[in-house]
């Protein structure tokens, strides 16, 4: 009997990542990718609380201004690091990381917003929104962003 096209597709991309999780290679990547995320969410939560208690900004302008200094760090330290032989055209690659970003962001503020409106501080708030959209922002610059030119 005949696979159907879904069910090869979806048998190529299991396998595709079963080949993937086996590579060390994407588990160091992944290592650096984090070590860069621990630096950005400092980044991000530093700007975040100086926007918001020192410049009395509403939360989501002080979550704005954190965001525009942490992708900037996050995106040369990536560059330069963590995706260093994977590296294409600064202006495309940079223009492809910030659309991941901007996307991710845009998660990150719905989380923010609702965990606000359940009453969480607005501090704590960011610190949770910005470690659950992690994986999405990781997965959209491994595939897309920095990925491979084969």
């Amino acid at each position: 009997m005949e696979q159907q096209p879904a069910a090869v597709a979806a048998t190529s991309i299991r396998a595709r990542a079963a080949r993937a999780l086996r590579r060390r290679h994407n588990w160091e990547q992944l290592a650096k990718f984090c070590v860069v995320g621990a630096s950005g969410y400092v980044v991000n939560l530093g700007v975040y609380a100086l926007l918001l208690n020192w410049a009395n900004l509403h939360y989501t302008l002080a979550a704005t201004g954190s965001f525009l200094v942490a992708v900037t760090n996050n995106y040369t330290w990536n560059r330069l690091w963590t995706f260093r032989h994977q590296r294409g055209h600064m202006g495309y690659q940079g223009l492809r990381f910030l659309v991941v970003s901007v996307i991710v962001y845009g998660a990150n503020l719905g989380l923010l917003a609702l965990f606000v409106e359940a009453g969480l501080g607005k501090i704590v708030s960011q610190a949770i929104a910005v470690v659950l959209v992690t994986p999405l922002n990781f997965l959209g610059n491994k595939l897309w962003s920095f990925r491979r030119r084969h």
